[in-house]
Protein backbone atom coordinates (compact mmCIF):
# COMPACT_ATOMS: atom_id res chain seq x y z
CA UNK A 1 0.00 0.00 0.00
CA UNK A 2 2.76 2.45 0.87
CA UNK A 3 4.39 2.22 -2.56
CA UNK A 4 1.12 3.53 -3.90
CA UNK A 5 1.72 6.81 -2.07
CA UNK A 6 5.03 7.30 -3.89
CA UNK A 7 3.35 6.57 -7.22
CA UNK A 8 0.41 8.89 -6.49
CA UNK A 9 2.67 11.80 -5.54
CA UNK A 10 4.66 11.80 -8.79
CA UNK A 11 1.81 13.21 -10.94
CA UNK A 12 1.07 15.87 -8.31
CA UNK A 13 4.69 16.98 -8.40
CA UNK A 14 4.80 16.94 -12.20
CA UNK A 15 1.60 18.95 -12.43
CA UNK A 16 2.90 21.56 -9.98
CA UNK A 17 6.17 21.79 -11.95
CA UNK A 18 4.32 22.17 -15.25
CA UNK A 19 2.12 24.94 -13.84
CA UNK A 20 5.04 26.72 -12.18
CA UNK A 21 3.56 26.31 -8.71
CA UNK A 22 6.74 26.43 -6.64
CA UNK A 23 5.20 25.92 -3.20
CA UNK A 24 2.99 23.04 -4.33
CA UNK A 25 6.01 21.43 -6.02
CA UNK A 26 8.00 21.80 -2.80
CA UNK A 27 5.15 20.28 -0.76
CA UNK A 28 4.97 17.33 -3.15
CA UNK A 29 8.73 16.73 -2.84
CA UNK A 30 8.49 16.83 0.96
CA UNK A 31 5.65 14.31 0.86
CA UNK A 32 7.63 12.12 -1.54
CA UNK A 33 10.54 12.10 0.91
CA UNK A 34 8.26 11.00 3.74
CA UNK A 35 6.55 8.36 1.58
CA UNK A 36 9.88 6.86 0.47
CA UNK A 37 11.08 6.78 4.08
CA UNK A 38 7.86 5.06 5.17
CA UNK A 39 8.39 2.55 2.36
CA UNK A 40 11.88 1.77 3.67
CA UNK A 41 13.68 3.44 0.73
CA UNK A 42 16.05 5.59 2.80
CA UNK A 43 18.30 6.55 -0.13
CA UNK A 44 15.48 7.98 -2.24
CA UNK A 45 13.96 9.61 0.84
CA UNK A 46 17.25 11.41 1.52
CA UNK A 47 17.56 12.48 -2.14
CA UNK A 48 14.04 13.94 -2.06
CA UNK A 49 14.78 15.61 1.28
CA UNK A 50 17.92 17.12 -0.27
CA UNK A 51 15.84 18.50 -3.16
CA UNK A 52 13.31 19.97 -0.75
CA UNK A 53 15.99 21.55 1.43
CA UNK A 54 17.69 23.13 -1.59
CA UNK A 55 14.40 24.65 -2.73
CA UNK A 56 13.23 25.73 0.73
CA UNK A 57 16.45 27.12 2.22
CA UNK A 58 16.64 30.40 0.26
CA UNK A 59 13.22 31.38 1.59
CA UNK A 60 13.90 29.94 5.03
CA UNK A 61 10.81 27.70 5.13
CA UNK A 62 10.39 26.07 8.54
CA UNK A 63 6.65 25.44 8.99
CA UNK A 64 6.47 23.34 5.81
CA UNK A 65 8.75 20.76 7.43
CA UNK A 66 7.48 21.04 11.02
CA UNK A 67 3.87 20.49 9.90
CA UNK A 68 4.84 16.99 8.73
CA UNK A 69 5.54 15.97 12.32
CA UNK A 70 7.46 12.96 13.53
CA UNK A 71 8.14 11.36 10.12
CA UNK A 72 9.94 14.55 9.03
CA UNK A 73 11.76 14.82 12.36
CA UNK A 74 13.15 11.31 11.77
CA UNK A 75 14.17 12.18 8.21
CA UNK A 76 15.99 15.30 9.39
CA UNK A 77 17.71 13.39 12.18
CA UNK A 78 19.09 10.99 9.56
CA UNK A 79 20.15 13.80 7.19
CA UNK A 80 23.93 13.56 7.01
CA UNK A 81 25.74 16.23 5.04
CA UNK A 82 22.56 17.82 3.70
CA UNK A 83 22.77 21.57 4.33
CA UNK A 84 23.79 21.16 7.98
CA UNK A 85 23.04 24.71 9.15
CA UNK A 86 19.52 24.67 7.67
CA UNK A 87 18.87 21.14 8.96
CA UNK A 88 20.01 22.29 12.43
CA UNK A 89 17.49 25.16 12.28
CA UNK A 90 14.74 22.74 11.25
CA UNK A 91 15.69 20.23 13.94
CA UNK A 92 15.70 23.04 16.49
CA UNK A 93 12.16 23.91 15.40
CA UNK A 94 11.18 20.33 16.28
CA UNK A 95 12.75 20.80 19.72
CA UNK A 96 15.85 18.71 18.99
CA UNK A 97 18.11 19.50 21.97
CA UNK A 98 21.43 19.08 20.10
CA UNK A 99 20.30 21.39 17.30
CA UNK A 100 18.98 23.93 19.82
CA UNK A 101 22.37 24.04 21.54
CA UNK A 102 24.27 24.40 18.24
CA UNK A 103 22.00 27.25 17.10
CA UNK A 104 22.18 28.97 20.49
CA UNK A 105 25.98 28.71 20.51
CA UNK A 106 26.16 30.41 17.12
CA UNK A 107 23.92 33.24 18.27
CA UNK A 108 25.96 33.73 21.48
CA UNK A 109 29.08 34.37 19.39
CA UNK A 110 27.56 37.71 18.40
CA UNK A 111 27.76 40.60 20.84
CA UNK A 112 24.21 41.53 19.86
CA UNK A 113 22.20 38.77 18.17
CA UNK A 114 20.31 39.36 14.95
CA UNK A 115 16.57 39.82 15.28
CA UNK A 116 14.17 37.48 13.50
CA UNK A 117 13.53 40.16 10.85
CA UNK A 118 17.27 40.74 10.37
CA UNK A 119 17.78 36.99 9.89
CA UNK A 120 14.94 37.01 7.37
CA UNK A 121 16.57 39.92 5.46
CA UNK A 122 19.98 38.22 5.66
CA UNK A 123 18.51 34.98 4.27
CA UNK A 124 17.12 36.92 1.30
CA UNK A 125 20.47 38.68 0.81
CA UNK A 126 22.10 35.24 0.75
CA UNK A 127 19.56 34.15 -1.87
CA UNK A 128 20.84 36.99 -4.07
CA UNK A 129 17.88 39.36 -3.82
CA UNK A 130 18.45 43.09 -4.23
CA UNK A 131 17.31 45.55 -1.57
CA UNK A 132 14.36 46.45 -3.82
CA UNK A 133 13.37 42.80 -4.24
CA UNK A 134 13.67 42.22 -0.47
CA UNK A 135 11.47 45.25 0.18
CA UNK A 136 8.84 43.90 -2.23
CA UNK A 137 8.99 40.36 -0.82
CA UNK A 138 8.66 41.51 2.80
CA UNK A 139 6.29 44.41 2.11
CA UNK A 140 8.75 46.93 3.56
CA UNK A 141 9.94 50.35 2.45
CA UNK A 142 13.31 50.34 0.72
CA UNK A 143 14.76 52.56 3.47
CA UNK A 144 13.62 50.03 6.07
CA UNK A 145 15.51 47.26 4.28
CA UNK A 146 18.59 49.47 4.07
CA UNK A 147 18.30 50.10 7.82
CA UNK A 148 18.15 46.35 8.46
CA UNK A 149 21.23 45.91 6.26
CA UNK A 150 23.10 48.55 8.27
CA UNK A 151 22.27 46.84 11.58
CA UNK A 152 23.16 43.40 10.19
CA UNK A 153 26.54 44.71 9.03
CA UNK A 154 27.17 46.34 12.42
CA UNK A 155 26.24 43.24 14.38
CA UNK A 156 28.31 40.94 12.16
CA UNK A 157 31.12 43.52 11.99
CA UNK A 158 31.34 43.46 8.19
CA UNK A 159 31.28 46.02 5.38
CA UNK A 160 29.64 44.19 2.46
CA UNK A 161 26.72 41.89 1.71
CA UNK A 162 29.04 39.05 0.65
CA UNK A 163 30.99 39.35 3.90
CA UNK A 164 27.75 39.31 5.90
CA UNK A 165 26.60 36.12 4.17
CA UNK A 166 29.99 34.42 4.60
CA UNK A 167 30.20 35.32 8.30
CA UNK A 168 26.59 34.27 8.93
CA UNK A 169 27.30 30.91 7.31
CA UNK A 170 30.46 30.51 9.37
CA UNK A 171 28.37 31.19 12.49
CA UNK A 172 25.78 28.68 11.22
CA UNK A 173 23.08 31.34 11.09
CA UNK A 174 22.42 30.50 7.42
CA UNK A 175 22.42 27.24 5.46
CA UNK A 176 25.69 26.29 3.81
CA UNK A 177 25.95 27.29 0.16
CA UNK A 178 26.25 24.22 -2.04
Amino acid sequence: MRRQHCVLLAPARESAEAKGWAEERLQAIVLQAIAHAADGDADTAQRRLGEALALAAPSGFIRLFVDEGEPMAHLLAAARGLMPAYVDRLRAAFGDEDALHQTAASVRLLVEPLSARELEVLTLIAAGLSNQAIAARLFLALDTVKGHNRRIFEKLQVQRRTEAVAKARALRLLPDHR
